[in-house]
């Protein structure tokens, strides 16, 4: 989320991010990337920035404003959602949208976390229809 939110906001090229995320300094003090999945920790960054346009316009469907104007940390999260929504189909949906809403709690504004639920639940419906579908099957049957 760190390298999506100064990609955002910076725009700086994506081999730049990644480079200075995983050296130690300022921007990984507060994560060690050595101890992460290094094979997801790229596909996110990279798979994301490649794909933002695409995220964005499955996003721009469930949201209320122009992606490029929502807060960047929402958007950063809801990016991360999307894709993993979209790309990473052995993660149950569920799972996905909550990992995000617990980085919008801990990053976002006061209220993002709810935001950010609300768009990946819609944005779950058209990225996984059959495994929504049964989850809501199994919990009205």
């Amino acid at each position: 989320m760190q390298g999506l939110y100064q990609w955002l906001l910076g725009g700086a090229e994506v081999a730049v991010i990644d480079a200075q995320l995983r050296e130690p300094g300022e921007f990984s003090e507060q994560v060690d990337y050595a101890k992460c999945d290094q094979a997801h920790f790229e596909a996110l960054l990279h798979g994301v920035v490649g794909d933002a346009a695409e995220l964005d316009a499955v996003l721009a469907r469930h949201v209320d404003r122009k992606t490029s104007l929502l807060s960047p940390v929402e958007h950063a999260v809801l990016l991360i959602g999307a894709y993993e929504l979209r790309n990473c189909l052995d993660i149950p949906y569920r799972v996905v949208i909550n990992e995000a809403v617990e980085l919008a709690k801990s990053f976002g504004g006061t209220d993002g976390h709810k935001y950010v639920n609300g768009v990946l639940d819609k944005a779950a419906g058209d990225l996984r229809p059959a495994e929504v579908a049964a989850r809501r099957a199994t919990r009205l049957g």
